[in-house]
């Protein structure tokens, strides 16, 4: 799948529920994007240039308040991560962490994920994408809102480099199950699941307190995680 190829069904898997921002989130928006922000735009990145080498890089859908992206970013220094998030108080959030944590090898976008993956993200040039307890659009009626459709895994693969791996996680089973449907039936892809199914907490996602807060109550985590084969 080329760069230019359309993406069907653009049914969005978001809603803007913008709150407001803190003043240190408005200072990190004003002072900090121009720094570590990528605009949303029309042309493919050079990311290169972007970052001023060359390293496996890494891309996250949502990232919330981008906590656990930041912790990645610091202890992985030798790969460079891209995050995008649609809501402006978690992407000021993240520029604060990139400042305070002191940050080279993490820059953070506003936008749409999909249209920066159609239009922004050069083909193969990804080594992994992440989708961490995307918005679950748990009525049914709404499931076709989901990010994880057959189309998507489509796009997602066309920009991961063979080898690459989507990794995805969700606290809610009745999603974890679409997820394995959707990336089982893809062409392309391989579970690196053992099992077929779900993997074991990678070490390098973070524990969220969301997370351990669920499991404290006995909800589960799925994560599952495929790669580009072809």
């Amino acid at each position: 799948m080329s760069s230019n190829t359309p993406y069907l069904r653009r049914i969005r898997s978001f809603v803007r529920r913008e709150g407001r921002l803190t003043p240190g989130q408005q200072r990190a928006m004003d002072e900090l994007f121009p720094r570590f922000g990528i605009e949303a735009g029309e042309a493919p990145l050079d990311l290169d240039a972007v970052f001023g080498r060359q390293a496996p890089r890494i891309l996250e859908i949502g990232f919330g308040n981008g906590e656990s992206l930041a912790e990645i970013a610091r202890n992985h220094p030798h790969n460079d991560y891209i995050g995008i998030e649609v809501h402006r108080p978690g992407v000021g959030h993240l520029l604060m962490r990139i400042e305070e944590l002191g940050l080279s090898n993490l820059r953070v976008m506003c936008a749409d994920a999909v249209e920066v993956l159609e239009k922004q993200i050069p083909d193969a040039s990804l080594d992994a994408l992440y989708l961490f307890f995307p918005d679950p659009w748990h009525k049914k009626r709404h499931h076709k809102r989901r990010q994880v459709q057959p189309a998507w895994a489509q796009l997602v693969r066309s920009k991961l480099k063979r080898g690459g791996h989507l990794h995805m996680a969700t606290d809610w089973q009745n999603y974890a199950e679409q997820m394995l449907e959707v990336l089982s039936a893809a062409a392309g892809f391989r579970n690196t699941s053992a099992s077929g199914d779900y993997v074991p907490r990678p070490e390098y996602r973070p524990e969220t307190k969301f997370e351990r807060r669920g499991q404290r109550l006995g909800h589960g985590v799925w994560d599952l995680v495929f790669e580009r084969i072809d």
